[in-house]
């Protein structure tokens, strides 16, 4: 039996650097060392190091696939085994780009270890470091009883996980679903809380007795007092979304979290037709089972506090691998841009490792730019102008046929930029009038489905999903 043993480190400092690692072996078979801590989730099978790996083989060929985040070139190569022996290797992981050091920070906002965890801790140290984070932001939740293993993490700061560049923040997800597992009124996380706000779930996500009570505005008031990061996730499917919307509730809107949904987006969408600032964010949820993160642009050094900042001034784009940036007449993401003239000029940068097919500058929903990318183009910049002849928003996107190691699409989109002429966008009123009968619908089944403790209860839900009426009253009349 031979052993392939690598050691594997950053090409410009020389130091090792924790990576995850593929090794096939000529008859197909993936090996792995004892012990060792394997990815989750779909696609490419990879277990995580710390910088070193060996590995027994059969004589023959060992095909490897390193990987680290999403900023550094993967590590392909076939090694011949002898029958015995051992073949050394120094793989050097070169970076395609380094967005740091141009000023943007990547997080995941969304993770969840479940019951069958067994090494909780060991795999947020290497989720966070393999993934190349600079924010890690772990939820915990509740359902039924179940023994979910990032529940035993502290609310807050894990300062044993942290370093200044690093930061690990243990907030929650407040959950409300019906019985047959539809969302109810929907998922909400909160980033950035001193205090746990209860109940974490209710409903049937407790027991079969708990009221549907309270909603989950009124968590979200909770996180907003405490100075907490809002972001409402598995993108507007609950019933209150629209209602969390409205009200102002919201800073942000996790999309694709853990994998694209197109209805997802045409919430989104819609909602910012209605003339609301949601931001884009993205995580991975269960585990970490996707490449998915969320870049935030800072003005100065990273810091948790000025990364939260950022994400509340909406200055993000999410991504599974390409770098996307916007400007709209010089102005970043999350700006609010008064136009005149009737154009705004457009400006869209893109870099990847993964070739590319098009890039799409979307307005108010709609593409109205298209570049076509050829002959495996990863880089460059369009700049175009687009006519603004009401108040909007637009941003970008951009589509690959290329799939990562998580067998997923390759894909990324910007935050808005909020344009402003003074004019009322007539889209405006069709937007609001799906989320009038959305929370018609939704309210009639509050009112005849959904469990109380006593009348009040009820009242409360009621009068909350009113005062969210009022508002898309008032954007169609």
């Amino acid at each position: 039996m031979g052993t392939v043993r690598g050691t594997i480190v950053d090409a410009v400092s020389g130091e090792k650097v924790t990576s995850k690692v593929h090794a096939m072996s000529s008859s197909g078979r993936s090996l792995t060392p004892n012990g060792a801590l394997m990815k989750q989730g779909p696609g490419v099978p990879f277990f995580y190091c710390d910088g070193e790996f060996e590995v027994n083989a059969s004589r023959g060929q060992v095909d490897l696939l390193v990987e680290r985040g999403t900023e550094y070139t993967p590590y392909h190569a076939a090694v011949q085994v002898d029958k015995v022996g051992t073949k050394e290797l120094r793989i050097e992981l070169q970076r395609w780009a380094d967005l740091p050091e141009a000023g943007w920070y990547p997080g995941n906002t969304h993770i969840h270890y479940d019951q069958n965890e067994t090494r909780a801790y060991d795999r947020l140290k290497f989720d966070s470091t393999v993934e190349h984070y600079n924010v890690t932001a772990v939820s915990i939740l509740k359902r039924w009883g179940l023994d979910y293993k990032s529940n035993k993490f502290p609310l807050g700061v894990m300062t044993d996980y942290s370093t200044a560049h690093h930061v690990v923040d243990v907030g929650e997800e407040s959950r409300h679903n019906e019985p047959s597992d539809r969302f109810g009124y929907g998922h909400v996380m909160f980033l950035n809380i001193r205090n746990v706000i209860e109940p974490v779930s209710r409903g049937s996500l407790v027991d079969n007795f708990d009221p549907d009570y309270p909603p989950l505005c009124f968590a979200c008031d909770d996180a907003l007092q405490q100075g907490g990061l809002v972001i409402w996730c598995h993108n507007g499917q609950g019933l209150e979304a629209p209602v969390a919307a409205a009200l102002g509730k919201l800073h942000a809107f996790n999309l694709f979290d853990p994998f694209w949904m197109d209805p997802e987006y045409d919430i989104w969408y819609q909602m910012m037709n209605c003339g609301f600032h949601l931001h884009a964010s993205t995580g991975t949820d269960w585990f970490v089972c996707s490449n998915n993160r969320v870049y935030v642009q800072l003005d100065g050094a990273f810091s948790y506090e000025a990364w939260i900042e950022g994400m509340k001034a909406g200055r993000t784009f999410i991504t599974n691998g390409p770098a996307l940036f916007l400007e709209v007449d010089g102005q970043p993401p999350g700006a609010s841009v008064d136009v005149s003239g009737g154009k705004a000029s457009v400006r869209v940068r893109w870099a990847s490792h993964y070739p590319l097919d098009r890039i799409e500058i979307v307005q108010d929903g709609a593409v109205v730019k298209t570049v076509s990318l050829k002959d495996d183009r990863r880089e460059g910049a369009q700049e175009v102008a687009v006519p603004v002849k009401a108040d909007g928003w637009i941003a970008a996107r951009c589509w690959s046929t290329a799939r990562d190691s998580f067998s997923q699409a390759i894909y990324a989109h910007t935050s808005p930029a909020y344009v402003k002429t003074g004019v009322t966008n007539p889209l405006q009123v069709q937007a609001a009038r799906l989320f009038l009968e959305g929370i018609d619908a939704g309210a009639e089944r509050i009112r005849t489905l959904y469990k109380f403790t006593k009348d009040e209860q009820r009242e409360a839900v009621m009068e909350l999903f009113g005062k969210g009426r009022k508002v898309y009253e008032g954007l169609v009349k």
